[in-house]
C-alpha cells in the first residue's frame, strides 16, 4: 500500500474507532514514520515549533478575556443595549441576539463560547416572551457561529500563521463579511418570526432611554472599539490586543460592573486552560501530520489531479468549500486549518486565488461546521441550554443554515473584492 493512502486510512479508521483526534493524527503520523525512511527525529522537532509561533499568543489570551468578560457581566449589558435599539421589531430578541452575538464575537473570538454566553441569557429571556424553545436554539447556535467570522477571531490567527499572512489584515478582511452575514441572520430571524406569529416588545423605549443605557454600559460596549481599533490603528498588534483585552476584563468585572469576584476568576481560568491544553496539542501533532505530507508532495498531488479536472479557480473554490463543509462535520475548526492548509493553500495559490480571501472563505466554511451534527459544537451547546433533541435542534436552524451556505456560496463567486476592499484601502 502506498504510504500516502496508509496515513489516511489510519487516520480515519482511527477516527472512526472514536479515538480522540490528537491520538489519531498523532498515532497515525508515527505509524507511518516507522514504515517510510524519514527519520523519527522530526518527531520532537515539529512538536517544539508551536513554542515558537508568537501569533499563537493571542489565542489564550483572547479566550481568558472573553471568559473573564462573561463572568464579568459584559454580555448581560451588550445585551440590554441590543434589545433598547430593536427589541420592539416583530421577532425582536432574536435579533438581539443575533446583534449581541456579533458584539461579543468582537472580544471573545470564539463561535462555542459565544453561544454559550448569549445562550445563557438569551434562550430563557425568549421563552419568558413567549418564543419558542427552538427558535430560540436555533437563533442562538446560529448567531454564535459570527463568533469566528467577526475579529478577533481564533481560527484566522492560526489561518494567518500557518499561511503567512498578517492576521491584522485578516480581522479587516473579516469585517465586512461578517456585518453581512450579521445582517442576513437578522434578516432570516425576522423572517421565521414573522412565519410562528412571535412579537416583538411592548415596551416604549425613547432615545433618551437608549442616550442612559449607552452611557451607564459605555464601558463594556467600548470594548470592541478599544480592542480593534488598536489594532488597525496600529497602536498594538494582535497578540498585545490580547493582554489589553484580559487587563481590561479584569478591570470591567472588578471595578466597574463589580460582578468578577475570585470564585468567576478560577471558573474563568479553568476554561481558559481546558481550551487552550486542548488546542495547542491538537496543533502540535497536526503540525507534524503537515510535514510528512508535504515531504510526500500531496498537495502537489492534488493540484494536479484538481487542474486535470478545472482551470477554474471559483470552480475549485467550490469544491473546496463543499469539502470543508464535509471535514467540518467530524472535525474541529481549528484541526482542518492546521491540518488542510499546508495542503490545500499550495492548490489555491496555483489557481491565483489569494490566500487573504481564501482564509475567510474557510472561516465562513467553518462556521457551518459549528452547526454540522456529529460534532458540531454550536449545536449541542444550544441543545444543553434548551433541552431540546437533536432533530429539533437540526429543524431550528435549517433556514439559517441555508441563510449562511446561500451567503458563502455568493462571496465564492463575487465576494473576493468586497472582502479586499477594506485591506487594500488600509494599506494605502
Amino acid at each position: 500500500m502506498d504510504i500516502t493512502v496508509l496515513i489516511w486510512v489510519a487516520l480515519f479508521g482511527l477516527l472512526f474507532l472514536g479515538v480522540p483526534i490528537f491520538v489519531a493524527l498523532g498515532a497515525s503520523t508515527v505509524l507511518v514514520l516507522f514504515l517510510s525512511p524519514t527519520p523519527m527525529s522530526i518527531i520532537p522537532l515539529d512538536l517544539f515549533k508551536v513554542a515558537e509561533m508568537f501569533p499563537l499568543l493571542a489565542v489564550p489570551a483572547f479566550i481568558l478575556a472573553g471568559s473573564l468578560m462573561e463572568k464579568g457581566d459584559v454580555a448581560a449589558q451588550i445585551v440590554e443595549f441590543c434589545e433598547l435599539l430593536v427589541g420592539r421589531v416583530r421577532g425582536g430578541l432574536g435579533i438581539v441576539t443575533i446583534l449581541g452575538c456579533m458584539f461579543f464575537a468582537a472580544i471573545i473570538g470564539s463561535g462555542p463560547g459565544t453561544v454559550a454566553a448569549m445562550g445563557s441569557l438569551m434562550i430563557p429571556s425568549m421563552m419568558r416572551r413567549g418564543y419558542s424553545v427552538d427558535y430560540a436554539a436555533g437563533v442562538c447556535s446560529t448567531g454564535g457561529t459570527l463568533g469566528i467570522l467577526i475579529p478577533p477571531s481564533n481560527p484566522m490567527i492560526l489561518y494567518g500563521v500557518i499561511a503567512n499572512v498578517s492576521i491584522t489584515s485578516l480581522f479587516v478582511a473579516g469585517i465586512i463579511p461578517g456585518i453581512v452575514v450579521g445582517t442576513v441572520l437578522c434578516l432570516t430571524a425576522y423572517g421565521v418570526a414573522r412565519k410562528k406569529g412571535f412579537g416583538g416588545s411592548d415596551k416604549k423605549v425613547s432615545l433618551k432611554d437608549i442616550g442612559r443605557c449607552f452611557v451607564r454600559n459605555f464601558f463594556s460596549l467600548f470594548t470592541p472599539v478599544l480592542i480593534l481599533g488598536g489594532i488597525y490603528s496600529g497602536i498594538f498588534t494582535p497578540v498585545e490586543a490580547s493582554c489589553v483585552a484580559v487587563f481590561y476584563a479584569l478591570f470591567l468585572g472588578i471595578f466597574v460592573n463589580k460582578a468578577l469576584n475570585w470564585p468567576n476568576f478560577v471558573d474563568a481560568m479553568r476554561i481558559t486552560i481546558l481550551s487552550v491544553a486542548t488546542m495547542m496539542i491538537v496543533v502540535g501533532v497536526s503540525m507534524l501530520f503537515g510535514h510528512f505530507l508535504t515531504l510526500y508532495k500531496v498537495p502537489h498531488k492534488l493540484t494536479t489531479m484538481l487542474l486535470s479536472l478545472t482551470n477554474d479557480g471559483t470552480i475549485v473554490l467550490y469544491l473546496i468549500v463543499l469539502f470543508l463543509f464535509f471535514v467540518g462535520m467530524f472535525m474541529d475548526s481549528l484541526a482542518t486549518i492546521v491540518i488542510l492548509a499546508p495542503i490545500l493553500l499550495p492548490v489555491t495559490n496555483s489557481f491565483g486565488i489569494d490566500p487573504l480571501f481564501f482564509g475567510i472563505l474557510w472561516v465562513m466554511a467553518n462556521e457551518i461546521a459549528l452547526l454540522s451534527p456529529p460534532l458540531g459544537p454550536n449545536l449541542f451547546i444550544a441543545m444543553n441550554l434548551t433541552g431540546i433533541s437533536l432533530e429539533r435542534a437540526v429543524k431550528a436552524i435549517l433556514p439559517f443554515t441555508v441563510a449562511l451556505i446561500v451567503t458563502i456560496f455568493f462571496f465564492v463567486a463575487f465576494g473576493e473584492n468586497l472582502v479586499l476592499w477594506l485591506p487594500r484601502l488600509l494599506a494605502k
